[in-house]
């Protein structure tokens, strides 16, 4: 099979463009947004030493926290789940990274929650 035509490759290949203009340091880390059907990831990585600083998904957050609530709701808590550990360690600035996904819907979520709990884009 093709590997430009099936559907893997052509994932690969819009997330290797969009990584290829992003670069994460100490200082100002890339924001990388993973999602599956089912659950919302975010992680701040420092790519100079090919570090993941912290991360945070809804399976780690409280159940009472997420019962009832709708998949963008969620993805919302999580960008401001990330921002509030993020201040923690005194991070203010960081780098969008939404891989192969559109702007949009639950990554947009967690990019609008981040920005709600205080990091800059």
């Amino acid at each position: 099979m093709n590997k430009t035509k099936s559907k893997g490759g052509r994932v690969a290949r819009r997330k290797q463009r969009t990584r290829a203009k992003i670069k994460g340091t100490a200082e100002r880390p890339r924001l990388s947004v993973f999602r599956s059907n089912k659950h919302v990831y975010a992680q701040l990585i420092d790519d100079t030493r090919g570090v993941v600083l912290l991360s945070v998904s809804d399976k780690k957050l409280a159940e009472n926290k997420k019962e009832g609530k709708k998949k963008k709701e969620v993805a919302q808590m999580i960008g401001e789940a990330i921002a509030e550990k993020a201040k923690k360690k005194k991070i203010k600035k960081v780098v969008f990274d939404r891989g192969a996904y559109k702007y949009h819907g639950r990554v947009e979520a967690v990019a609008e929650g981040a920005r709600r709990g205080g990091l800059k884009f």
